[in-house]
């Protein structure tokens, strides 16, 4: 018998493959259909180029990564911004630029609101659940959660707040509160004044204001700048990254949360943020008053 055969001249009994180069679709042919199929339709996944091209699903991922060098970047959400936006956030842009240049001392404070939710935010790409059987778990949440509105004013040398508005017990919007916390947050909202002006945490002379930053105010506030906003680009980020990892049940214990993490933020964190701010006033006038591409995609 063959096998038998085999067996006494070579000691093994299994066919032995013929000599030559191993097949592969890694050819330079497959490369440069995939090269095209992926510049055609750049936001196919590799499961679908795959089957377009019918080729299998690890050799078109092995062509994209290896061979093309090709990465898979993910979609970068912004503000969306209207035509007459541009001009308008270059204008501002340049007009802090030169308001910093002809006196670096003085000191900017920008404020915001904010919704912090007690349920924070669940994602289920972290939540599996191994078994042999679907344990049909499920993860219930109230419609509307309760939540806390933070609201807070920074500048390079301090923090003002935080102040949370409630009547009653329900959260509320900075607008819809009493006219004496109004007046505060009217005053503070987008300004700017000089460090002499202050005294240490307190804020004291409002009549002594030099400067409102505002849709009415000394100086015009564009719409739709979020991304020269420092409690947009930086505060309420850098909260929310920080305040759910004691995982507050209440929400006395979520805004005991907000309160130790913004008492952690020191003037040295403050500088590095105003330079940042600079930094894209600069990019803002740059571009024209469009998205900031080198910041948005910083390396």
């Amino acid at each position: 018998m063959r096998w038998v055969t085999a067996f006494r001249t070579t000691g093994i009994i299994t066919k032995k493959k013929p000599p030559g180069p191993v097949r592969t679709v890694t050819t330079p042919e497959n490369t440069e259909r995939v090269r095209a199929a992926v510049l055609q339709s750049p936001r196919r996944s590799v499961r679908k180029q795959a089957q377009a091209l019918q080729i299998n699903r690890s050799s078109v991922r092995r062509i994209v990564k290896r061979e093309l060098n090709f990465h898979p970047y993910k979609l970068t959400i912004v503000q969306q911004l209207k035509p007459t936006d541009y001009h308008q956030r270059s204008e501002f842009a340049l007009e802090m630029l030169s308001l910093f240049e002809v006196n670096d001392d003085i000191l900017l404070f920008m404020s915001d609101e904010a919704h912090f939710h007690l349920d924070g935010f669940v994602n289920k790409q972290n939540c599996r659940y191994y078994a042999a059987e679907n344990p049909q778990s499920l993860h219930e949440r109230p419609l509307h959660s309760p939540k806390v509105t933070v609201w807070c004013a920074l500048s390079k040398k301090l923090i003002i707040g935080p102040y949370f508005f409630e009547e009653q017990g329900n959260t509320v919007t900075v607008n819809s509160v009493p006219p004496t916390l109004k007046c505060l947050v009217t005053f503070l909202n987008q300004s700017c004044v000089k460090e002499d002006e202050l005294s240490t945490r307190q804020i004291s002379g409002f009549n002594k204001m030099k400067h409102l930053i505002s849709r009415f105010g000394d100086m015009h506030w564009p719409p739709r700048l979020p991304d020269l906003t420092v409690c947009d680009f930086f505060l309420w980020g850098y909260l929310k990254s920080r305040v759910y990892e004691s995982k507050p049940r209440t929400l006395d214990e979520l805004k005991d949360a907000i309160k130790t993490e913004i008492a952690l933020i020191d003037e040295n964190l403050l500088q590095r943020v105003h330079l940042n701010l600079l930094d894209q006033l600069s990019s803002c006038y740059e571009q024209d008053g469009r998205h900031m591409l080198d910041v948005l995609f910083k390396t």
